[in-house]
């Protein structure tokens, strides 16, 4: 029991998660009220890392999501495909008029000192709709099941997704697997389905089911109603104030056995200095600090979280997972759109201390 994880060693999938899929429109640096043109991205929060797990680390894994039968539907479903995720959907028929749709999110790079604009279209979002006895988790996990993930973003649409999350991670949890949450406070979205209070209340009841957790010392608060660090961090890189709230994500959650997270201080929109941070069962591990030139940032919370979680799933220690999570986020940084292209062997080429010399 590594870390205090029970991980089973195999199982026909290694990682399921549970999300809404949504299709990003990005026009590059170009602000949207003068764009001419956009490419897209398929992407969503939970998603994104069994993309991730699967593309480039090369683990089975799986995503239970909503779809909706129309041309967005199909072109999500092409990206998924190419990932390498199975799918499990529930699906809905679109009327052609009003939806149900596959949520739209508009997302600039900015550029300089023009911080990037993201805004949401999620108007009668199928994945919203999503209610227990959606999934049959019984056929889903039937031959094993290694890790259940999801996140704040999918808990936040509607009063029927969070049930679905406790129902995904009771159904994961007797069937062996460690179950993980991105707390991924997102106010706009929290503030149209009940304000703070009634996701503290959501949050809790879903992070009582959680092994390992994912967020920042401001996701700690706002996600789950706990008061902010004692010690100030001397800059965004120091994790002194994360650290210093484990006690109490501990005594309000005493089964979480780690929590990470990604250390970002921005000095430009094109510039960051990027370190990560993680506690497990009472150690805590740091990766070093690389300055980052960042060509879409968008995505590489969740590349961290993956890298972190294929080192946990392969058995490595707390360094070596910490450290391939912060490798594998800052390259995912260097491209385009949501989920990775990069490779294992730079991943791990990089955490060992890779440089940006030309390969030949």
């Amino acid at each position: 029991m590594k870390h205090g994880l029970n991980i089973r060693e195999t199982a026909a999938l290694d990682f399921v998660s549970l999300g809404a899929l949504v299709h990003r429109l990005d026009p590059g640096i170009i602000p949207f009220r003068k764009a001419t043109g956009c490419q897209i991205h398929v992407s969503g929060g939970e998603f994104n890392v069994a993309a991730n797990l699967a593309d480039c680390f090369g683990m089975q894994t799986a995503v239970a999501t909503a779809m909706v039968d129309y041309p967005i539907g199909d072109l999500i479903a092409e990206r998924v495909r190419a990932m390498g995720v199975r799918p499990f959907y529930k699906r809905f028929k679109h009327d052609g008029v009003q939806g149900p749709n596959m949520a739209t999110v508009y997302s600039d790079r900015g550029q300089g000192v023009r911080a990037p604009v993201v805004f949401y279209n999620r108007c009668n979002e199928a994945a919203a709709q999503l209610k227990p006895g959606d999934f049959d988790w019984k056929q889903i996990f039937a031959g094993g099941v290694r890790w259940f993930h999801s996140g704040g973003i999918f808990a936040a649409l509607s009063p029927t997704t969070a049930e679905v999350i406790i129902e995904g991670m009771q159904a994961a949890k007797a069937a062996g697997a460690v179950i993980s949450f991105d707390l991924n406070y997102r106010a706009k979205l929290w503030n149209i389905s009940g304000g703070a209070d009634r996701a503290v209340a959501v949050l809790d009841r879903i992070v009582r089911n959680v092994d390992v957790l994912v967020g920042n010392e401001e996701d700690l608060q706002l996600g789950l109603g706990i008061p902010g660090p004692e010690v100030a961090a001397k800059s965004k890189l120091d994790p002194s104030a994360f650290i210093s709230m484990m006690d109490k994500v501990l005594k309000k959650h005493p089964q979480v056995r780690a929590v990470a997270t990604t250390l970002r201080e921005v000095h430009s929109t094109n510039r960051h200095s990027w370190s990560a941070v993680a506690w497990l069962n009472g150690e805590t591990f740091q990766a070093p600090t690389c300055e980052l030139d960042v060509v879409d940032r968008v995505g590489g919370g969740d590349g961290f979280a993956s890298g972190f979680f294929y080192g946990l799933l392969s058995g490595l220690s707390g360094e070596e997972a910490t450290k391939l999570g912060w490798a594998h986020g800052a390259l995912l940084t260097t491209y385009p759109g949501d989920t990775t292209m990069a490779t294992l062997d730079q991943v791990r080429a990089f955490a060992k201390g890779g440089s940006a010399r030309i390969q030949r």
